[in-house]
């Protein structure tokens, strides 16, 4: 007979950090910014065309995403390139998108 162990409920602080990252993916701007930067590397001008926002709202969801470290960027000049740095997030990411779309 299998004995089924619970999981340790998690701390407050790792509770507050993982409803941070989630809530990361609660604005749809952010969510199709993210859909971008998963397949790579690219600049705010590129980004706000991707997603039919401006650049100075790409910039603001940029800035918060970077806040979170879910992003990184790099500057070139006067340009700015935003990637997602983290396979974890890259993969929650995906699961999200694939779960969407097998219902």
């Amino acid at each position: 007979m299998s004995q089924y162990t619970s999981p340790p409920i998690l701390d407050e602080h790792t509770a507050a950090h993982v409803a941070e990252l989630f809530r990361a993916f609660s604005d749809t701007s952010r969510v199709r910014i993210m859909s971008a930067l998963v397949t790579g590397e690219t600049n705010v001008s590129a980004l706000a065309k991707i997603v039919g926002v401006s650049e100075s709202a790409v910039s603001h969801h940029m800035r918060g995403l970077r806040q979170m470290r879910l992003v990184t960027a790099r500057r070139e000049g006067r340009e700015v390139f935003y990637r997602v740095d983290d396979e974890h997030i890259i993969a929650l990411f995906q699961q999200g998108v694939k779960h969407i779309q097998d219902e």
